[in-house]
């Protein structure tokens, strides 16, 4: 069992991949939406990685744009990971790591309906705590109840 330092990950990953793909900022990790999925199965299937267990997911508004957080760890190796994804407010739309973590289901299905962020490829994306109708997303700094 091997514990890696941040330092020792970012370094693993910057080597395989682009900068515009996933870069270093204030100790996680920020990868570009259309690179999630590659970066989220090479960190869950490398073996000196094996990011195995999804903590949470979670979103942060911005205003000028959302960003998507998860928290990754290895069970085995005793090491964790944030990993960043920043989407436009005018879509707010990443890949569904449903495929690579069961757990992502219910957390995504959370954001989609609180922030409004979509989760391209999820299995069930619905709203979870809001009815159907329900217009607008709460947790959202731009959202009015109209009251």
């Amino acid at each position: 069992m091997q514990t890696l330092s941040f330092g020792e990950i970012a370094g693993l990953i910057s080597a395989k991949y682009a900068p515009e793909a996933v870069a270093p900022f204030q100790g996680s990790l920020v990868v570009g939406g259309e690179h999630l999925l590659e970066v989220a199965s090479y960190l869950r299937d490398t073996p000196q990685l094996d990011f195995d267990y999804l903590i949470s997911v979670t979103a942060v508004d911005y205003r000028s744009h959302f960003e998507v957080v998860y928290h990754l760890t290895s069970l085995q190796h005793s090491h964790s990971l944030v990993l960043r994804v920043r989407c436009p407010q005018n879509k707010p739309l990443v890949p569904s790591l449903v495929s690579l973590w069961r757990g992502a289901e219910l957390q995504e299905r959370e954001i989609f309906d609180l922030m409004g962020v979509g989760f391209a490829g999820h299995p069930n994306l619905k709203r979870i705590f809001l009815w159907d109708g329900f217009k607008g997303h709460p947790l959202r700094k731009d959202y009015s109840s109209g009251t």
